[in-house]
């Protein structure tokens, strides 16, 4: 994949926004065509509600291992410097930062990535949401929320390299992680023939996945062919929201890289299905106490995304992609935060409900 022609006409930082843009254009137009959402996986989960959803979830998860683990085993990519696995990374973050992503997703009623996705299809609840999610990510980064970060995360570390990496830890290679990854495909099969998943739910969350493999591909190999420094990274919706609000927010001629490429396009590939599945509509707040649940939620998913070192796609499942440990971690700590917070927030209430609907 000879990147050198496009880079010399167009340059190295808008060529790597580019394929941030393309990659994640293609993603919104998955995402929302599939209903991909981790909070919707792991609701279904704790509450025994079917498999629909735990279906289209593991169709990207699974799908984004084999591909990534694919392309590493035929000698297109390496990760090796990637930053879940290169530098030294939080054990603790990892872990308190996705039991607090987990219990604002559901706040929240939706991760972050899918927040990105309802907002450019009109939900006002969306955008707000996003929009102080995006400013709990930069406070937590460099702002009023970066000391309690910086505790926390300093409570429990692990060294670079392949103290992070479960397949060197395992002795399992990249061989491993594909067959792994072939398991829970095999998984995601079965549950959504139970839940006789739509062709293009199943198609639209095996591209979600497929585009987190096409992340990690793109920017490794735009990074070997480029003279700038290009961080290899997949998908990720902490980060890259902080850096749009800063974009925004600051001067123009700031610099562009994969991230700056990468939200735009989400957005407007999640309008563009929106408007071919004549799915677009405006949607506000109920009341105030539905507002007040919304901004906690996006204020935990900010500070424990940043925390985690990525939210639901960028932890969940780019750094599960390469076997990363803290991003593994985090995921458990997600689905772990979230059944709690279900439990306790929601379930309740919906036993409330039945006995009225049953009436």
């Amino acid at each position: 994949m000879d990147f050198n022609s496009l880079t010399e006409v167009l340059g190295d930082k808008t060529t790597i926004a580019l394929a941030g843009l393309i990659v994640g254009l293609l993603f919104g137009v998955c995402a929302q065509r599939s209903r991909f959402c981790l909070r919707s996986a792991v609701v279904e989960f704790w509450n025994r509600q079917g498999t629909a959803k735990l279906a289209i979830w593991l169709f990207a998860f699974s799908s984004a291992i084999v591909a990534t683990q694919l392309f590493i085993t035929q000698g297109w990519l390496d990760v090796g410097q990637a930053r879940q696995l290169s530098a030294a990374g939080s054990l603790s973050g990892a872990l308190v930062g996705g039991l607090l992503f987990g219990i604002g997703m559901i706040l929240a009623r939706g991760c972050s990535s899918r927040m990105l996705v309802l907002a450019a299809n009109g939900n006002l609840r969306a955008l707000l949401t996003g929009l102080i999610f995006a400013v709990a990510a930069q406070a937590s980064l460099n702002g009023v929320l970066s000391p309690a970060r910086t505790w926390i995360s300093g409570l429990w570390t692990i060294e670079g390299g392949a103290a992070r990496d479960l397949l060197a830890t395992f002795h399992l290679g990249h061989y491993g992680g594909l067959v792994f990854g072939l398991v829970w495909l095999a998984t995601a099969i079965h549950f959504a023939q139970r839940a006789h998943l739509s062709r293009r739910e199943w198609l639209g969350a095996i591209g979600v996945g497929v585009m987190i493999a096409l992340a990690w591909l793109l920017t490794y190999r735009i990074g070997s062919q480029s003279f700038e420094i290009v961080p290899v990274q997949s998908l990720s919706f902490t980060g890259p929201s902080a850096d749009m609000l800063m974009l925004v927010l600051s001067p123009p001629g700031q610099p562009w890289d994969f991230d700056i490429g990468l939200v735009p396009g989400v957005v407007l590939g999640s309008f563009l299905a929106g408007l071919w599945g004549k799915e677009l509509k405006l949607e506000g707040f109920k009341d105030g106490h539905s507002m007040r649940r919304y901004i906690a939620g996006a204020l935990c998913m900010g500070f424990g995304g940043m925390l985690a070192g990525g939210c639901a796609v960028g932890a969940g499942v780019s750094g599960a992609a390469i076997f990363a440990l803290t991003a593994w971690l985090a995921l458990i700590g997600m689905w772990l935060g979230a059944g709690l917070t279900d439990r306790l927030a929601d379930r309740p209430q919906k036993l409330e409900e039945r006995p009225a609907l049953l009436a």
